[in-house]
């Protein structure tokens, strides 16, 4: 099949265009810079110029392919609301262009928050008030107008070498300028956690399998104490673990505080089911116990 994918230099996007290839796929890379475009290039991907603001580059790559993988996001988190219309506005395009041509549409959204504590599941919807995004409400409708459309929901902390700009640099660029590693409350509340290239195979199973209306979570581990990863962090940069109050959270780690004090376990066992997705990847732990984040000098 001839694949048009957004996001597809990404951290998650190009383990997708990589998993794709290698499997006989045909790769069509929505590109917005030269860089992106060079990298699709030398994988051997086709490339696509436009962006997500682009709505008729949007659709034309929709129109010329056999199926859409949107994964792009403007992660500004200085305008989140701004980036959450982006990002329904391109939804509803591609939508429109596969509307009525049974064509797969996989878009990309993310576990949403429960209520503390609980452990969230496939069949969760997610509430804008803990999760903002608009991409499910967006997507999920196109499934009655013939677009075999269904969303992947990525752990919260998507891992692994190559990870520059996700939460888990975030926290350790943090620790190293405080010269604490540090967690909030008692921080035995959890997280949930997978590999990118865990993650990318499952964008690939939702591909061949994925039924038209259906929700996949991309998680591998349920839930991690957020004490277990900080305890990782000063390990690794061999500096002090300490506890602060939850309600300095976010003073001391900026944006990433505010899912310090969430106690946001998730599921992935009815996508493990129903499409034979099973992570195979180190889990987070295990990327913090090697040298995959702290060879790393500059995030």
């Amino acid at each position: 099949m001839r694949i048009f994918v957004t996001g597809s230099t990404g951290f998650i996007g190009s383990a997708v265009v990589r998993e794709l290839l290698d499997t006989g796929h045909a790769v069509t890379g929505l590109a917005r810079s030269e860089s992106s475009a060079q990298w699709l290039k030398k994988t051997g991907a086709a490339i696509h110029a436009g962006s997500l603001e682009d709505i008729d580059s949007l659709k034309r790559g929709a129109d010329s392919a056999d199926a859409v993988i949107h994964i792009a996001f403007a992660h500004n988190f200085s305008d989140f609301g701004a980036a959450v219309e982006t990002d329904r506005r391109a939804i509803e395009a591609l939508g429109e262009a596969l509307a009525g041509s049974g064509r797969p549409f996989i878009v990309t959204s993310g576990v949403p928050a429960g209520k503390n504590g609980h452990t969230v599941t496939e069949s969760d919807d997610s509430d804008p008030a803990l999760f903002p995004r608009l991409s499910e409400a967006a997507a999920l409708p196109f499934a009655k107008r013939g677009v075999r459309v269904s969303v992947i929901r990525p752990s919260r902390l998507v891992h692994g070498e190559g990870d520059t700009h996700g939460f888990i640099p975030q926290f350790i660029d943090i620790a190293r300028k405080t010269g604490v590693s540090a967690y909030a409350g008692n921080g035995r509340n959890r997280c949930q956690a997978a590999h990118r290239l865990d993650v990318a195979h499952l964008f690939c199973l939702a591909l061949e399998k994925g039924v038209a209306g259906a929700r996949y979570q991309a998680v591998a581990d349920a839930g991690i104490a957020f004490r277990a990863i900080a305890e990782a962090i000063g390990g690794g940069l061999n500096i002090p673990v300490i506890s602060i109050p939850a309600e300095e959270a976010v003073n001391h780690f900026g944006f990433p505080g505010q899912i310090m004090g969430i106690d946001n376990p998730a599921s992935s066992e009815i996508t493990q089911k129903t499409l034979g997705w099973h992570p195979t990847h180190p889990s987070l732990l295990q990327d913090l116990s090697s040298d995959c984040y702290f060879a790393q000098t500059d995030f």
